[in-house]
C-alpha cells in the first residue's frame, strides 16, 4: 500500500472514514465548548450577551468543520441557491477558522512555555488536537464547494472576531505569563487571520488546477 493512500480521495471520502472523523470532530466540539465553560459564564455575567458567540473560537471552528463533513456525507441533491450559498459559507468558515485557531492555540501554548509556563498532559493533548484541526481542514479543501466570495466572507468573520476580542477583552483566556504581551498577541492574531485566508485560497487553487483535466465541480467565483 502506497503512503499516498492515506490522503487519497478513496480513503478521505469513504463513508466509514468520514463517519470516523465526523464523530471525532463532534466530540472535540462538545469538549471544546465545555473547556470554555468558565469563560462563557464570566462573559455572560460581565458583558452583553451578544458577545458570547465570539468567545469560544476553536470549538466554533470545529463545529463549522463538523457541519462541513455532514455535507460530504449527505450532499444535497437539488439545493436551492440559498442552500448552496450557505453550504459554501460554512465550508469556507470551516477551513479558515480551523487553520487559524488550530495554529493560534499551539502558538499560545508554546509562547507560554517559552516564558516559563509548565506544560501538562492537557497542553500536549491540545497541541495535537489543534494541529489536527488545521491539517484536516487543508486536507479536505479539495472536496469542498466554496470559492473566493465565501472565503472573503470567512475572512471578514475572522477579522471581526479579532476586533471584538481585543476591543472588549473577550479573547480566549491566556496563561498569566502572556498577559503583558497582549499588543503583540493581537497583531499576531490578526496576521494569522490573513495568513489563514491566503493559505486556504492557495490550497483551493491547487485543488482546482488538479481537476483542470476533467470537469471541475468547484466554483471559484
Amino acid at each position: 500500500m502506497s503512503i499516498s493512500f492515506f490522503w487519497s480521495r478513496a480513503l478521505l471520502t469513504s463513508r466509514p472514514f468520514l463517519w470516523l472523523i465526523f464523530i471525532v470532530n463532534l466530540l472535540g466540539t462538545i469538549y471544546g465548548y465545555m473547556w470554555y465553560g468558565n469563560q462563557l459564564v464570566y462573559t455572560a455575567a460581565n458583558h452583553p450577551l451578544w458577545q458570547l458567540v465570539f468567545v469560544p473560537d476553536s470549538p466554533t471552528a470545529s463545529l463549522f468543520f463538523t457541519i462541513a463533513l455532514l455535507y460530504l456525507l449527505y450532499p444535497p441533491k437539488r439545493p436551492s441557491r440559498l442552500a448552496r450559498g450557505l453550504r459554501m459559507l460554512i465550508e469556507a468558515l470551516a477551513v479558515a477558522t480551523s487553520v487559524k485557531y488550530g495554529v493560534w492555540a499551539v502558538a499560545m501554548i508554546f509562547a507560554g512555555y517559552a516564558q516559563g509556563n509548565a506544560l501538562g498532559w492537557q497542553d500536549w493533548m491540545l497541541v495535537l488536537s489543534h494541529l489536527g484541526m488545521a491539517f484536516e481542514a487543508l486536507l479536505y479543501v479539495r472536496f469542498m464547494t466554496f470559492g473566493r466570495v465565501a472565503l472573503l466572507a470567512a475572512g471578514g468573520w475572522l477579522l471581526l472576531n479579532d476586533t471584538l476580542d481585543y476591543t472588549y477583552g473577550i479573547f480566549p483566556w491566556l496563561p498569566k505569563v502572556l498577559q503583558d504581551d497582549l499588543p503583540a498577541i493581537q497583531m499576531f492574531t490578526i496576521g494569522l487571520s490573513i495568513a489563514s485566508i491566503l493559505l486556504a485560497w492557495i490550497f483551493l487553487l491547487i485543488a482546482h488546477r488538479s481537476r483542470a483535466g476533467g470537469t471541475p465541480t468547484q466554483s471559484l467565483s
